[in-house]
């Protein structure tokens, strides 16, 4: 029986260049999509998937909220996620979420099958990088742990928006947060991290390797 596919993405080319990856392979069906969180969780709801491949970054309800969400109300579902972030930016954290894999869109074209057939047959899939990070930290405690990581998951989405050049209010929009409420983190993790300002913000990601230089413009 072919694997039934959930696409969460807010952008359609993306939506239609993995269902022409996976046309090529009769075991893998694209049987939906949705383009925001809500209506992912409407069709999670209306019918039977074996696994999602979602977005980290859409308007409104997403990324470790969404991934968090789906995994209370459908713990044995698979999820993957295919986020435009480097595996060192976010994966940790939403495999802690619940996810069970994560993968670069930049790798997606090579990797997009294997990654999906694993995590739909109850695997994980993630980079050799991210595997070892997981292993110190659950070794270590992880006491020397780059600053970033003590922000909150909402901190942290802020954070690397900034990092990418969105102001407070293209922020708020985006996560259908207010513009207060954004301020407020942005408030919270520039004192978190003791940033003076954006550009030592930036700075560090480029530093951590977080985002390239390119990213944050």
């Amino acid at each position: 029986m072919a694997t039934r596919i959930l696409i969460v993405d807010d952008h359609a080319l993306l939506r239609e260049g993995i269902k022409h990856i996976l046309s090529e392979y009769p075991d893998l069906v694209v049987a939906g999509e949705a383009d925001n969180g809500l209506d992912a969780l409407a069709k999670l709801h209306a019918e039977n998937w074996d696994i999602v491949v979602l977005d980290m970054s859409m308007p409104g309800k997403s990324g470790i909220e969404l991934i968090k969400q789906i995994k209370s109300e459908k713990p044995k579902l698979p999820i993957l996620i295919l986020s435009m972030y480097k595996e060192d930016s976010y994966a940790v954290r939403v495999l802690k979420a619940g996810a069970s894999g994560y993968l670069c869109k930049d790798n997606a074209e090579l990797q997009l099958v294997h990654a999906i057939r694993k995590v739909a047959k109850g695997g994980l899939f993630v980079s050799p990088t991210v595997a070892e990070n997981l292993a110190v930290e659950m070794l270590t405690g992880t006491p020397d742990a780059p600053a970033h990581t003590l922000l909150s998951d909402r901190e942290y989405q802020i954070f690397l928006s900034i990092a990418h050049g969105k102001g407070i209010t293209d922020i708020a929009h985006e996560l259908n947060l207010s513009v207060k409420t954004v301020s407020t983190h942005k408030t919270r993790l520039m004192r978190k991290m003791n940033f003076a300002n954006v550009a030592e913000l930036i700075h560090y990601t480029i530093k951590q390797g977080l985002i390239t230089e390119e990213d944050g413009g």
